[in-house]
């Protein structure tokens, strides 16, 4: 039996613990841009990776690229 955790005030999923799930480094850019808008990663393809565009942008996580917008 799967067990469902409420959302957080933000609306984000949580994990098994009740911490805020965390994007995956192999979750595509189109996804990220689904759900924050497509603004994120302005000038990367829909089909990268978000673990490629932190690199690239010497980023540590998918807060900061959103805290700092290209």
């Amino acid at each position: 039996m799967t067990k469902h955790y409420p959302k957080g005030l933000d609306n984000r999923m949580r994990d098994g613990d009740g911490e805020i799930r965390k994007k995956r480094e192999d979750t595509l850019i189109r996804t990220v841009r689904k759900e924050y808008g497509d603004h994120v990663a302005d000038g990367y393809r829909s089909d990268a990776k978000l673990g490629t565009v932190l690199k690239e942008e010497g980023l540590a996580s998918l807060s900061e690229l959103l805290k700092h917008p290209k």
